[in-house]
């Protein structure tokens, strides 16, 4: 997993070729620290970078996020689906459609 901390235009860059889970967390939120190891059961099925809210203001105005943990998987066609809240591994592959 790749954590971003405030280079955006690295961001863009990431997300740009598509099949990438960003995982939008606070180091504070107890949800997000639940589906840390949900996420390490299936990164070797997608690829998955950790935006840490505090730090990355901006990305969270541009994408929405009011909310941790904020899960937003970039499709390889441009589009992007998101999902608010707490999941087991088993429901992000579907979220996904893996």
């Amino acid at each position: 997993m790749e954590i971003i901390s405030g280079n955006i235009d690295n961001f863009d860059s990431i997300i740009s070729k598509g099949d990438v889970l960003v995982d939008f967390y606070a180091v504070w939120c107890g949800p997000c620290k639940m589906l840390a190891p949900e996420l390490e059961e299936i990164k070797d099925k997608v690829q998955i970078v950790k935006v840490n809210i505090d730090e990355n203001l901006e990305l969270c105005k541009r994408f929405g996020v009011m909310s941790v943990p904020t899960l937003v998987y970039f499709k390889k066609d441009g589009s992007y689906i998101i999902n608010i809240g707490y999941m087991r591994s088993e429901e992000i592959l579907k979220f996904i459609g893996k």
